[in-house]
């Protein structure tokens, strides 16, 4: 007896974390969807949603009566987030980054198909303060996304502009050809910028962190008013959070070899 309710125990806490993992992946979803993906009945996976729903680690959406991931998740990864090598070790770099361009600065991390923010500063100039910290946005139109779709391989590249993109504002690009091009000129330029791709009056640019082998793992971004990070403005800023970004990936281990003159 005591063997079976270990096992139903085990078995139980397998589907909770597949749920949250197959929810996170697809952005939400309903009970019967997930039922489907889990192999188990849909009265099953509502029960197993509102478990997890009243912990606070999913949420249900009143209109779709889908299920996506819920602010509980925050509270549990803020104290794993403390004790991450790369957010305790960028965030003296992303400090100074604020103070130097006085906009706010973000820490963002592929997760699935979007883009998660583990660390934010604020600017100086910043009226409102609007923590990004463990939200999730679109890769193609996030300057952070963006640097992080450039350094990704070309079969999940390929995966990844494959779906209909959403369009947030008239200015998002959603044609897979025109973002491949923009994901060339980020590897050679070496930051990204997004001119009021995801929220209207919004501009950011981006640059890449890698660890020690190379590998991005994580984009440095610089985001402020259109009207303050203007066009002109961009290619500065870009600047700035290139370094910022290399001091960083330094601290990770990461040494750029200089391409020989010789030869």
């Amino acid at each position: 007896m005591e063997r079976n309710e270990s096992a139903g125990t085990l078995q139980s806490v397998t589907r909770a974390l597949l749920s949250l993992e197959m929810i996170a992946e697809a952005g939400e979803l309903g009970v019967t969807e997930l039922g489907r993906r889990l192999g188990v009945h849909k009265a099953t996976a509502s029960r197993l949603a509102a478990t997890l729903a009243e912990r606070g680690l999913v949420e249900r959406d009143p209109v779709t009566d889908k299920y996506r991931l819920g602010f509980g998740l925050i509270r549990l990864a803020g104290a794993a987030m403390a004790g991450l090598d790369l957010v305790s070790t960028a965030r003296p770099v992303l400090e100074d980054l604020a103070d130097r361009t006085r906009e706010t600065v973000n820490l963002g991390v592929l997760s699935g198909d979007a883009v998660v923010y583990i660390d934010q500063i604020t600017g100086t100039r910043s009226i409102v303060s609007v923590s990004w910290v463990g939200r999730r946005s679109p890769l193609h139109c996030t300057s952070n996304g963006k640097v992080l779709l450039a350094y990704v391989d070309e079969g999940e590249l390929d995966r990844l502009l494959s779906r209909p993109l959403e369009r947030p504002t008239a200015n998002t690009i959603v044609d897979p050809d025109r973002i491949r091009t923009q994901l060339q000129e980020i590897r050679v330029r070496g930051y990204s910028q997004t001119m009021e791709e995801l929220e209207e009056g919004l501009n950011a640019v981006a640059a890449p962190i890698r660890q020690g082998d190379g590998a991005v793992i994580a984009a440095l971004s610089v985001s402020g008013p259109a009207f303050r990070m203007r066009p002109v403005d961009l290619p500065r800023a870009g600047r700035l959070t290139m370094e910022a970004a290399a001091a960083i990936s330094r601290r990770l281990g990461f040494v750029e070899r200089r391409r020989s003159s010789a030869g």
